[in-house]
């Protein structure tokens, strides 16, 4: 009976609809074959029979192009992965050198009376402000994880977490000066930026172009490449209720 290759998605030009296994399956890791290619699992006989893999086996079943690239997609250990994570989490040159890096950031905070409301390091008036560790600057916060983001690195609560009492009350340039500082470290600077902030109250074209401009300040960048935009949540949820308000952030990074 033989055994049949399925046709998946990840390498498309790898199957058949009848191909036929003799001898030549030794050459082929029993990991590699029963979790890429077949939908039955291979006999208990087979997998006894298994002979370490060598890519230099004699007469493969795959080609050598087919084989190298599969074998170091199975070949991928707990501890490469681990060292990976480790060398990411450093504040070090990104793992692989990259023309351009894109980054998602999100933030979210309640709004509460008692605090200041401070909008990209501009203090906003209103009976009511961010509850947070820090100044609850909720536009900083999402830039700093798009930067964050872009460059692989953790997230700002891990590199910045609430439970330092350093941060209490901490301004989020100090957060922002930093990223900055990661992404020219890693040899990146910014290609642009698009901001999103979301708020029923106040209104915040009045003090758009005041962000912006400190924006661009703590980015060091040029006005054309950062850009803010505002809209209200249409008194839906939370944000709609003036009881909290978000902002979402893309920035793309471009090599130096």
């Amino acid at each position: 009976m033989p055994l049949v290759f399925e046709k998946i998605g990840i390498f498309p030009s790898i199957y058949t609809s009848s191909l036929r296994f003799s001898t030549k399956l030794s050459s082929i890791p029993v990991a590699m074959a029963s979790s890429l290619f077949f939908s039955t699992p291979i006999p208990t006989k087979l997998i006894s029979k298994q002979k370490p893999f060598s890519h230099h086996s004699s007469n493969p079943l795959l080609p050598q192009s087919t084989i190298k690239p599969l074998r170091s997609l199975v070949v991928s250990s707990a501890a490469a992965i681990e060292a990976e994570t480790e060398t990411s989490s450093s504040n070090s040159t990104p793992l692989k050198s990259l023309p351009f890096r894109v980054g998602h950031g999100f933030d979210l905070h309640r709004l509460e009376p008692g605090y200041p409301l401070i909008i990209g390091g501009i203090n906003i008036p209103h009976d009511r402000g961010c509850e947070a560790h820090s100044d609850g600057d909720v536009l900083l916060h999402c830039v700093v994880d798009a930067i964050l983001g872009a460059l692989g690195l953790p997230d700002i609560g891990q590199i910045f977490p609430d439970t330092d009492p350093k941060w209490k009350g901490a301004p989020s340039s100090v957060f922002m000066e930093e990223a900055v500082r990661l992404m020219h470290e890693a040899g990146y600077e910014l290609g642009n930026l698009d901001a999103t902030l979301i708020l029923q109250r106040p209104k915040v074209s009045p003090h758009k172009e005041s962000i912006r401009a400190n924006l661009c300040k703590l980015l060091g960048a040029d006005p054309s490449v950062v850009n803010l935009k505002a809209k209200t949540h249409e008194k839906v949820d939370s944000l709609g209720e003036n009881r909290s308000i978000a902002a979402h952030t893309v920035v793309l990074l471009m090599k130096k």
